[in-house]
């Protein structure tokens, strides 16, 4: 029987490695394509594919298996379950993998694409450019259509120039930039805060107006600390959470 295919990771030694495999392997599973196989490889082989111990892929299963992610049947094996609600909340831990898994997992409709002046709020992270490209989506819950998110994201134009739209309808701008564009994501920073819910963010969301919401914004950096894009995403407030865990190291 042909098993399902995860993404591959380059593991940060200073974070824990279950952590990392898990994050990554719930963005693999999360953006998969409906044809793709539901069973996973074992533990040996998925250990081996990502370079780390059975014991170290054994804690990182489990994880997958407390969201509702997968299922594990002794002597058949472990299975990516479909109909595993995607609203799960969100546990950061400083990998790019835990921000490309946050924004996984759901339909993404494309609502708007352009080019335009780069507004005076973000000025100063692109400094001499003149335009940006920006990207308005709307995500859902794949199994009930509720709309959960939308995001805007704006990128430099000549990166613009690389991303073909339809990957966007699959996965988040930052597994586009990074795994299909190319360029190497050194740094993502978050800031969260609860805003109440303006008109858009009302009619796209249905919820009602002046309701609470999650308003996140995400700047990705490269090797040259240049920020190559600003990703502003508008939450429901009753479907998201947030938590960060600090390394004392």
């Amino acid at each position: 029987m042909t098993s399902f295919a995860p993404d591959s990771i380059v593991l940060n030694r200073k974070l824990p490695l279950w952590y990392q495999v898990s994050q990554s392997l719930r963005a693999s599973i999360l953006s998969r394509s409906p044809q793709d196989p539901l069973r996973l490889p074992t533990e040996e082989q998925l250990a081996g594919h990502y370079g780390v111990s059975v014991l170290t892929m054994r804690q990182a299963l489990k994880e997958l298996e407390d969201e509702g992610l997968i299922t594990r049947h002794r002597r058949r094996g472990t299975f990516i379950e479909p109909a595993a609600r995607r609203g799960a909340p969100v546990r950061l831990l400083g990998s790019v993998d835990a921000i490309v898994a946050q924004q996984s997992g759901m339909t993404a409709e494309l609502l708007e694409h352009d080019t335009v002046p780069v507004p005076a709020a973000l000025a100063d992270h692109f400094p001499g450019t003149d335009h940006v490209a920006t990207y308005h989506r709307l995500r859902s819950d794949e199994k009930t259509g509720e709309p959960t998110n939308h995001a805007r994201n704006y990128i430099r134009p000549e990166l613009a120039e690389r991303v073909d739209v339809a990957d966007l309808e699959r996965w988040p701008m930052t597994k586009v930039l990074r795994d299909v564009v190319g360029v190497r994501i050194t740094r993502v920073t978050d800031s969260v805060e609860a805003r109440l819910a303006d008109p858009e963010t009302a009619r796209l969301l249905q919820v009602p107006l002046l309701s609470p919401i999650l308003h996140y914004t995400g700047i990705t950096y490269d090797e040259d600390s240049r920020v190559l894009d600003v990703a502003v995403i508008h939450y429901r407030g009753d479907r998201f959470s947030f938590s960060v865990t600090l390394d004392a190291d």
